[in-house]
């Protein structure tokens, strides 16, 4: 991997966290919201996810 397809992803996932607040930024701030209340078990269990999910990505 060089630093071209490194700064390509990262600014991949940059567009694709912005489009959310961008569109919608109400629907935005009551899922912030709604976060914001989970337990923190619950926040890393969608972390964990998240973060096994683009390991995957990335292997295939």
């Amino acid at each position: 991997m060089n630093s071209d397809s490194l700064w390509a992803a990262f600014g991949l996932f940059l567009l694709i966290e912005g489009l959310l607040p961008f569109l919608s930024p109400s629907r935005w701030r009551s899922a912030v919201a709604q976060i914001a209340l989970m337990r923190d078990g619950q926040i890393r269990a969608f972390g964990l996810i998240a973060i096994l999910a683009g390991v995957l990505m990335l292997w295939v």
